[in-house]
């Protein structure tokens, strides 16, 4: 089983805040790295970025989205079935998964 690196784009639903907490980015996220980690990857970071307003409105229900960008490692045999578990999940408005690239090396000083 050959383990790649992958990196993904998560828009998550702008009601996660709408209860008044601020911290239902971060339990949707923790939620996601439980998933990944179930599927047999490993998060290696993430990188939570602002809430933006879509250009485009796919659904007049949501027109903006928080963005989280998620750095993992994952078996390739791993991806369809995740796609299909945020697409069940309510918190996850979009997902879209690409190849990452290799990390970078650090010089020595």
């Amino acid at each position: 089983m050959r383990v790649k690196r992958y990196e993904g784009l998560f828009i998550l639903n702008s009601n996660l805040t709408s209860t008044g907490k601020d911290d239902g980015v971060t339990v949707a996220l923790e939620k996601i790295s439980k998933e990944i980690e179930a599927a047999g990857g490993k998060v290696e970071g993430t990188q939570k970025m602002e809430k933006r307003n879509f250009s485009r409105i796919a659904d007049k229900k949501y027109n903006s989205g928080f963005y989280v960008n998620v750095l993992f490692s994952s078996p390739g045999s791993a991806l369809a079935a995740l796609k299909h578990k945020f697409a069940l999940n309510e918190d996850v408005f979009r997902v879209l998964f690409t190849i990452a690239p290799p990390p970078k090396e650090e010089k020595a000083k």
